[in-house]
């Protein structure tokens, strides 16, 4: 791992960006993944495509929320061309939207699949971000992220393994039978049990509980092209980009 990238989610309560698109850049960062609330508008896709020129930063991946993909593809392919985007992931359900059933899972992957072929078709990548649910068995005994991943055969991952633990599954084994799809990897860790009540029990990288070290190793046998940090409610923001850096660099 030598490229890193950093979701920009980590510092949606430290703006300006523009300033922390700078602090980025000085830690040693070279790219940045973007989320839904950036490009919102066209001033704000604008004002973004300008910072990341400031910056020297890149974006070559970019979480987009799945009812603009599915129905609003011309304007999702302007901006991703915009901002230079080579892959969108799409990155979120909310509860109210989880089906119930494998049955369902797998519609959704069909779904998924089909709402990809513009994209695709464009030449760029198209792939789901995990968080906990998708491992967590449903009534019927479905594993969500299987049924999806079967519904949609050319999906690309990227892989939240922090969340893949804490919805009980073994990431080893993940990447294992679907390394294939892996082509980004969100470096995030887990505080110990009761620690960090106040970072939603999130940690730096290295300061917590994920074993690393292993997950690079078997990474490593995969064509993932992205490691993002990301920590989804730091207290500091710059102190996470740094000591998450300097733990990625040394892994």
């Amino acid at each position: 791992m030598t490229d890193f990238s950093y979701q920009l989610y980590s510092s949606r309560n430290f703006p300006p960006l523009a300033d922390t698109l700078k602090m980025l850049k000085r830690l040693g960062y070279t790219s940045v993944e973007g989320y839904g609330a950036l490009y919102a508008d066209e001033a704000k896709v604008a004002e973004l495509k300008a910072y990341l020129g400031d910056s020297g930063l890149t974006m070559p991946t970019g979480h987009f929320g799945l009812d603009m993909v599915e129905n609003d593809p011309a304007r999702t392919l302007d901006i991703a061309k915009a901002l230079g985007v080579e892959t969108i992931y799409v990155p979120y359900l909310t509860p109210e939207q989880r089906p119930a059933t494998g049955a369902a899972y797998l519609a959704f992957g069909k779904r998924l699949q089909e709402a990809s072929r513009p994209y695709r078709d464009a030449g760029l990548g198209f792939g789901w971000h995990n968080h906990a649910f998708e491992f967590e068995p449903l009534a019927d005994g479905a594993i969500p992220q299987v049924a999806i991943f079967e519904g949609g055969p050319d999906l690309e991952w990227e892989a939240d393994l922090a969340w893949v633990i804490k919805g009980g599954a073994d990431p080893l084994e993940w990447i294992k039978t679907f390394g294939r799809r892996l082509t980004a990897v969100h470096l995030k860790d887990i505080a110990p049990a009761g620690a960090n009540p106040d970072e939603d029990g999130w940690a730096d990288l290295g300061h917590g509980t994920v074993d690393w070290k292993a997950l690079k190793a078997a990474l490593a046998n995969t064509r993932v092209k992205y490691f993002v940090m990301e920590h989804d409610n730091p207290k500091d923001h710059e102190r996470f980009a740094s000591r998450s850096i300097a733990t990625a660099q040394a892994l």
